[in-house]
């Protein structure tokens, strides 16, 4: 069937042809790019073929990270400016079975992290869990092997497979987005545990056949892409909110990764496949929350920003001007 299907559509069509079942409709790869899209990163480690998984480093300008699909190690590449890897770090502790995304936190002491999700069931529900590894960012970028922190994780409604995980950046709490052609937004609990299961209830509804999602700097808003668009909403107090634009992304293999520049004013996709770039793309102005309430409380009209303070621990402190 694949075969006969390579004929007439290209790789991405394959993928949502079968995703959404015989006789659907699929539309044809994008061939062209919005004017104001650029190719950021020039990926060129022959190593990553199947790049999943993208976040940027809270502690490294410049420096973003990447992971591959199921088939490789438990991994990931820290990738510099010029598209060059500037170190490996192996998760000790973790598994790859099939890795399909990856997103910047905290730790238990507030330290930066990333949280790499383990979530892809290319069978379709037949995984009774799925886990999340947590490891520390390392304080300097060279190759090395970091303790992985796991945690196993139940969908409230049943097995599903997901390829999205984000990761709140003011409450550190975790959000999957099932892939399926009805799909859902799903939230863990405000603390993730070691023992046992940790469950996720479904809190909102995702684009068809979600392949990555992530949060803005300031979590006022997050994107979930597919292989061919990108959907920003709004995030609340309350919780996820209404959808605030549909973003076009360039053309791209088999786009499977997305993440947010650190200024919060674009993103950056990228795509499995050896030495596909990473695209930044400027968001336009209705994918940006309207700007908050101004009060006479600094912390309120300023925003707080991160900042890492010596030892290396996330404080949050008052903005140094208006928001943006």
């Amino acid at each position: 069937m694949l075969d006969a299907l390579r004929g007439s559509y290209p790789r991405i069509g394959v993928v949502l042809c079968l995703a959404m079942g015989p006789g659907a409709v699929v539309p044809a790869a994008r061939a062209s790019v919005g004017p104001e899209a650029q190719v950021a990163y020039r990926v060129s480690d022959p190593r990553i073929t199947e790049a999943s998984g993208l976040a940027p480093s809270r502690r490294h300008p410049g420096i973003v990270y990447m992971h591959n699909d199921s088939g490789d190690g438990p991994r990931i590449f820290a990738v510099g400016p010029d598209g060059r890897t500037r170190a490996i770090f192996t998760l000790a502790g973790a598994g790859n079975r099939d890795w399909e995304g990856m997103a910047p936190g905290r730790d238990g002491a507030g330290r930066p992290a990333l949280f790499v999700a383990d979530i892809g069931d290319n069978l379709g529900g037949q995984w009774p869990f799925v886990t999340v590894y947590r490891v520390q960012e390392p304080a300097r970028v060279r190759s090395q092997t970091l303790r992985a922190t796991a945690f196993r994780l139940r969908f409230r409604d049943g097995p599903r497979d997901a390829e999205s995980v984000l990761i709140h950046p003011r409450t550190n709490r975790l959000y999957i987005a099932s892939k399926r052609v009805r799909g859902a937004l799903y939230e863990a609990p405000p603390r993730l545990r070691t023992s046992g299961f940790n469950m996720l209830r479904k809190v909102g509804d995702a684009p068809a056949v979600a392949t990555d999602a992530a949060f803005a700097p300031d979590g006022r808003s997050f994107v979930i892409r597919t292989y061919t668009e990108a959907y920003v909403y709004a995030m609340t107090p309350a919780g996820p909110g209404r959808r605030l634009d549909v973003v076009p992304l360039p053309g791209q293999d088999q786009g499977e990764s997305i993440a947010y520049g650190l200024n919060g004013t674009s993103l950056l996709a990228g795509s499995e496949g050896v030495g596909e770039p990473l695209w930044r793309v400027p968001l336009p102005a209705a994918a940006k929350p309207a700007p908050t309430t101004t009060s006479r409380s600094p912390v309120r009209r300023y925003g707080l920003v991160d900042r890492l303070d010596s030892s290396g621990v996330i404080r949050q402190t008052p903005r140094e001007g208006p928001a943006s």
